[in-house]
């Protein structure tokens, strides 16, 4: 399922909106207990979820302009890249429902135009959870298949012991692809690529080749070891695989939206690759030896980057089990 201003388990918490059955009030009066129909049962919202829509719903939202009238929403779950026009505000994820009153107003402040797309760079709540919102705000969702298919069925997060009910039928996109999409819209060209299985295996990429801005999901946490969910199509090599293709394809210029974090450049990019590489690298040697995962975290593998990436050795313990798990 989300610079380390949060800690690990609020910004991994990653949004879907819980469905729930509205009941009103029943008069007991005059009924015997065999005559009171049954009450549904009402799915649990899981705590992480519930943890990150109260954080956000404080959040305040801090609008950065990119380039070639690209701009970032940073607050509300994951960084949402915004494109207006006449063509309608085009969203790059719709982050936590409860800070829809402060992005409602953060769009309002970039322009009166309305929304008419929202792109889901994955599935993950923290990411998705605003999507019904926007729906109704008037936008067509687009989305890898994968997110469709996820979005619309039960879903278990091993590592937050959650399980995620499926989202609301206005939050599930109506558009899907499989690989790449091309879009023009508001005078500009979008390419979407599907990473394969990355971060999830839902994960896919955006370009504004003509802004040179790149928006690359949770495949970059810029500043802090990122959360790998093994559960939905994850793995350690797969993150390697999709920063290698994110580096492919930016420049020394290109501007670079990571799902957390503060907006980065290729530079940042690649110490990022190189610490998910080292990792991945010691975590493996240390388990052929025959060591456990408890037996590998005390043996800090990854201690010369702890401190600037994990915040410590206790926030990179999460870190190197996602890496054990798949080496």
């Amino acid at each position: 399922m989300t610079c380390q201003p949060l800690s690990r388990r609020k910004f991994l918490a990653t949004t879907f909106a819980a469905s729930a059955y509205c009941l009103g009030p029943r008069s007991l009066f005059g009924q015997s207990s065999a005559a009171v129909p049954a009450v549904p049962a009402v799915p649990a919202v899981p705590a992480v979820l519930a943890e990150g829509r109260a954080t956000a719903a404080k959040a305040r939202i801090t609008t950065q302009p990119l380039r070639g009238n690209v701009s970032a929403l940073l607050g509300s779950g994951g960084n949402i890249a915004v494109l207006p026009g006449k063509d309608g505000k085009l969203l790059i994820d719709s982050g936590y429902a409860t800070s829809q009153p402060q992005l409602t107003a953060a769009l309002a402040a970039l322009s009166s135009d309305p929304i008419h797309h929202l792109i889901n760079t994955h599935w993950h709540f923290d990411h998705t959870d605003g999507n019904d919102w926007v729906h109704s705000a008037g936008a067509t969702i687009l989305a890898q298949v994968n997110t469709k298919t996820r979005l619309s069925t039960t879903q278990t997060i091993a590592a937050f012991d959650a399980t995620i009910p499926p989202s609301p039928a206005g939050a599930i996109p109506t558009e899907t692809f499989t690989d790449t999409r091309t879009l023009h819209l508001n005078g500009t060209t979008l390419h979407l690529a599907y990473y394969g299985p990355a971060h999830t295996d839902t994960d896919i990429s955006i370009h504004f080749p003509d802004a040179d801005v790149l928006h690359v999901g949770d495949t970059w946490f810029n500043g802090f070891y990122p959360f790998i969910d093994y559960s939905t199509g994850g793995s350690i090599n797969g993150m390697i695989r999709a920063t290698e293709k994110n580096l492919a394809a930016v420049g020394p210029n290109t501007i670079i939206i990571p799902g957390h974090g503060p907006i980065g450049n290729k530079a940042q990019l690649t110490e990022y690759h190189t610490v998910l590489v080292f990792a991945r690298d010691k975590v493996a040697a240390l388990k052929q030896q025959g060591k456990t995962l408890p037996e590998v975290v005390a043996a800090r593998p990854t201690a010369i980057y702890d401190e600037k990436w994990g915040g410590g050795a206790k926030g990179a313990a999460a870190f190197i089990g996602y890496v054990y798990q798949g080496v």
